[in-house]
């Protein structure tokens, strides 16, 4: 008796804990509106966003109709990504998910970029591209795809894509945080304009796979800063 009085005694301690583990953040920061401070007047913001009455909950609000808008790809990357949220697409709210459409024209490229409080995995619906990704030990690990195909960029993973085919391409993307979040490194340290986007484009083009045995600092070099 006394040793299913333990058992249950653990298996309470481990199911209060589990419960009471804090949820990912889903933003940067939000420190607390301590007692005293003029924050504890203002609005109140949330790590999420708040439910509707249920009551006024209807099947549009978990339908959503913005994966069909192509994406504008006038642009020096000749690409576009449409991440939707739950601001956009109420039935995500609480589920932890957010999705993805991204557009790459002929010889477009998607920039390195990271989602810090993501994973993703992107499912090629037209075209052929070649995705890849930089682990923390900045080995390389990329893949070309084709439509139907799948691939996966870990959580917090700089991860790139380009349009290796001859025609336009589509990947729609499922993200497991309801706020992934984006750090585009591409724009923080080459800015913005037809040179970053022509330099990063011939680093992607000739990252082989040779570079996966490189000292650790030269595969995110070979996009970023080295020269042919």
């Amino acid at each position: 008796m006394s040793n299913s009085r333990c058992l249950i005694l653990s298996f309470l301690f481990i199911t209060i804990t589990f419960c009471v583990a804090d949820d990912d953040n889903l933003q940067d920061f939000c420190p607390a509106a301590v007692k005293g401070s003029n924050d504890r007047h203002a609005p109140i913001f949330f790590n999420g966003l708040p439910c509707q009455n249920p009551a006024n909950v209807t099947a549009s609000d978990f339908k959503t109709m913005k994966l069909r808008q192509v994406g504008d790809t006038d642009n020096f990357f000749m690409s576009s990504t449409n991440i939707i949220t739950a601001e956009a697409f109420p039935g995500l709210n609480t589920l932890g998910l957010a999705l993805g459409r991204t557009d790459i024209d002929v010889d477009g490229i998607v920039s390195p970029h990271s989602h810090p409080r993501a994973a993703e995995i992107l499912f090629v619906s037209k075209g052929v591209v070649t995705v890849g990704f930089i682990d923390t030990s900045n080995q390389v690990f990329k893949k070309m795809l084709k439509e139907g195909d799948v691939f996966i960029v870990p959580k917090g993973m700089l991860h790139f894509c380009y349009n290796t085919g001859f025609e336009f391409a589509t990947i729609i993307s499922v993200l497991n945080s309801q706020n992934p979040g984006v750090i585009d490194v591409t724009g923080t340290v080459l800015g913005s304009g037809s040179d970053a986007a022509a330099h990063v484009k011939e680093r992607l083009a000739f990252l082989s796979q040779k570079e996966v045995n490189h000292p650790p600092s030269q595969a995110t070099d070979s996009i970023l800063h080295s020269e042919l």
